[in-house]
């Protein structure tokens, strides 16, 4: 090999593949404490929506979802609308589709669910579940930080 194209080849580094495309909609809450949902935790579901984008773009291309948000105003769970986030994510170019929900069973025990779908096929491609233990930021937080670098992509 001449000298010339080595160190082009060097220079360049390795070739990657494009990472896929991911709409990341955002984690709704199911409330079966029979306690009221407070402020806070609608917060924190904010918070963890731009949680999971961050994490999610170490291996995706992650997609602004907020052209197809006035299609979900009338939408309590994207996971009850009958593959609405499918035809979305298409939409928006995205080969994949991550939504997550917590279920608050009491001040004390939740639970954060989260699911990555392929948009063409419907098909599960990642899914997890992690409880937690306290209502608080720093529960969620970990929680979720968990639940992706543990159980989603563990490597």
């Amino acid at each position: 090999m001449r000298p010339y194209i080595l160190a082009a080849l060097l220079v360049a580094g390795p070739v990657r593949a494009e990472q896929p495309r991911v709409a990341v909609f955002d984690f709704t809450l199911t409330n079966t404490s029979g306690l009221p949902s407070s402020p806070e935790e609608v917060a924190r579901l904010r918070r963890l929506g731009e949680q999971l984008r961050t994490s999610l773009s170490r291996h995706f291309l992650v997609v602004d979802t907020a052209p197809v948000q006035p299609e979900l105003a009338g939408v309590s769970s994207i996971r009850g609308c009958n593959g609405c986030e499918l035809d979305l994510a298409s939409r928006l170019g995205a080969d994949q589709v991550a939504y997550g929900w917590v279920q608050k069973v009491s001040n004390l025990i939740l639970n954060l669910n989260l699911v990555i779908e392929d948009a063409a096929t419907g098909r599960t491609l990642h899914a997890g579940s992690v409880d937690i233990r306290g209502n608080t930021d720093e529960s969620w937080q970990r929680g979720l930080r968990y639940l992706v670098d543990e159980r989603i992509f563990r490597e």
